[in-house]
């Protein structure tokens, strides 16, 4: 909260890939980064990771830990089929299209293709366009058309979610359908800078009151909800994994 208690005009304005983060040390983010994460990403990964940082909404690009974070779950379940809702420049896409397997596929969607575009020549670049089809417009009715074919349903392993946030209970019904019994889902911003855990009358710009609003009522949603097992973690903005049981 700045002094005075004025209303901090849009929480993660200060953030880019460098300090993406909750630990309440810089210098040991620093150390994760330089020790565990930063030896292993790809060149092209981390050239277009460094050109978003640079871009005026650069802070809504994934964490390089956080991208670490997807390769490894995505390697792990050994998934093909995926879904990405919300590119923006496409660094989780391209750390996703990596992991995948050479008969992987990655469906990907977002509103604004210029965002998309600007992370193109990298994907391609990396040998993996391939595996990725992005299609424009608005997610809920892009996942609307996927449900109207019965062979999508439960054709997916892995879903990430990093989009308009009051829509991700939405997404999560959609996605629900789409991912296989055993799947994942993994939803970002889950923690959102940390003004989950704030009074509600701390004073906040409005688009941050609307989605931390809406962030918890996902949070405690999820929890609830037995159709899921639920892992949150405290990387990044915050990211929530979750396991399809039913």
């Amino acid at each position: 909260m700045a002094a005075g208690g004025d209303t901090i005009a849009l929480v993660h304005s200060s953030m880019d890939s460098s300090n993406k983060t909750l630990l309440k040390s810089e210098a040991l983010y620093k150390y994760v980064l330089d020790t565990s994460v930063l030896p292993h990403e790809p060149e092209c990964m981390r050239d277009l990771r460094l050109v978003t940082d640079k871009h005026a909404w650069g802070f809504m690009q994934s964490s390089p830990d956080e991208a670490q974070l997807l390769r490894m779950l995505i390697k792990l379940i050994g998934a093909r089929n995926t879904l990405e809702v919300g590119v923006f420049t496409g660094y989780s896409l391209l750390a996703t299209a990596m992991a995948l397997p050479d008969d992987g596929k990655v469906i990907a969607f977002d509103i604004n293709r210029d965002y998309y575009n600007i992370g193109r020549p990298f994907i391609e670049r990396a040998g993996v366009a391939g595996k990725v089809d992005f299609r424009e417009g608005p997610a809920l009715e892009n996942l609307d058309a996927l449900l109207a074919d019965e062979a999508n349903l439960g054709a997916f392993d892995f879903a990430f979610v990093d989009a308009d946030k009051p829509n991700y209970v939405r997404y999560h019904e959609q996605l629900l359908r789409l991912v296989h019994v055993g799947g994942i889902i993994v939803y970002d911003n889950t923690l959102w800078c940390g003004t989950v855990a704030m009074p509600p009358e701390t004073p906040m710009s409005d688009l941050d009151k609307r989605f931390s609003a809406a962030i918890r009522d996902l949070n405690v949603r999820l929890s609830a909800d037995d159709r899921v097992e639920v892992c949150q973690l405290a990387i990044a903005d915050g990211v929530t994994i979750c396991r399809r049981l039913v």
